[in-house]
Order: structure tokens, then C-alpha cells, then sequence
């Protein structure tokens, strides 16, 4: 449902995951794969989309790569503040938790929300990936 919803709305899609559910499937292949595009990319601005039971998994998963900012997004807000204050690239989403509509509505404020830009936020981004 969220892939013909993306497509609908015009966004490029590359679809990294499984073609079908396997209960033994382990979420970091999954991540890596979608991590790996976004940092490999010549795209200005590219972004990934991971969705895990809690979200949880995939968004610690993904933050272990340097350059990479997943963020857990359970509601409007929480997607809006990433991108404008953190710049995330890539959106977690706890398929467990959410509903359709509501999971549409928190990926379109994520992926219309602009960076702000802010000397502060660029500072602190700068700060993060220099963490070892």
C-alpha cells in the first residue's frame, strides 16, 4: 500500500526489500541495502524509507553508518522536526503501531519537509558525524 501511495504521488521509488513476508528475514540486510543507495547516490537530497514491527531495529540499524540520520517517526511532528532541524535522510516507521492514513500523512510531511538550514543545526549535524 505504501509503494502505490509513493508512486501516486509522483516520488522515485526503488523498492529494497523483500518480495514476500519470511518471518526469518533479519532487518539489518534490509537496512544496509537502503542505507548503502542513499550514501552511494549523486542524488541532492536522498532519502529512505524502513519499516520494522517497532521501528526500533531498523533505525538503530541504519544509524551506525556515518552520514546517515534515521529517524523513529510515530506522528506529524516527530517527522517534521527531523527534517527541519536534524536533516534526517532516512524515516523509521513502526508498522506495528501505525495505520495506513496515518503512516501516509507522517511520510508526506517527512518527504515535504524542507532542512531549515540554521547555522545551529548545520553545527550540530557537523558535530554528529564526527562521533566515533
Amino acid at each position: 500500500m505504501l509503494k502505490e501511495y509513493l508512486i501516486k504521488s509522483n516520488y522515485k521509488l526503488v523498492d529494497d526489500g523483500d518480495d514476500h513476508l519470511d518471518p526469518v528475514d533479519d532487518f539489518p540486510v534490509f537496512a544496509s541495502r537502503v542505507v548503502n543507495a542513499i550514501l552511494a547516490s549523486v542524488d541532492d537530497d536522498p532519502r529512505g524509507i524502513l519499516i520494522c514491527g517497532s521501528g526500533q531495529g531498523m533505525c538503530m540499524a541504519a544509524n551506525r553508518f556515518k552520514g546517515i540520520r534515521a529517524c523513529l517517526a510515530f506522528d506529524n511532528e516527530s517527522a517534521r522536526s527531523s527534517r527541519n532541524d536534524d536533516d534526517s535522510n532516512i524515516i523509521c516507521i513502526p508498522a506495528r503501531i501505525l495505520k495506513d492514513e496515518s503512516t501516509f500523512s507522517i511520510i508526506h510531511t517527512w518527504l515535504t519537509t524542507p532542512f531549515a538550514k540554521s547555522p545551529r543545526f548545520i553545527r550540530r549535524i557537523t558535530e554528529m558525524d564526527n562521533l566515533n
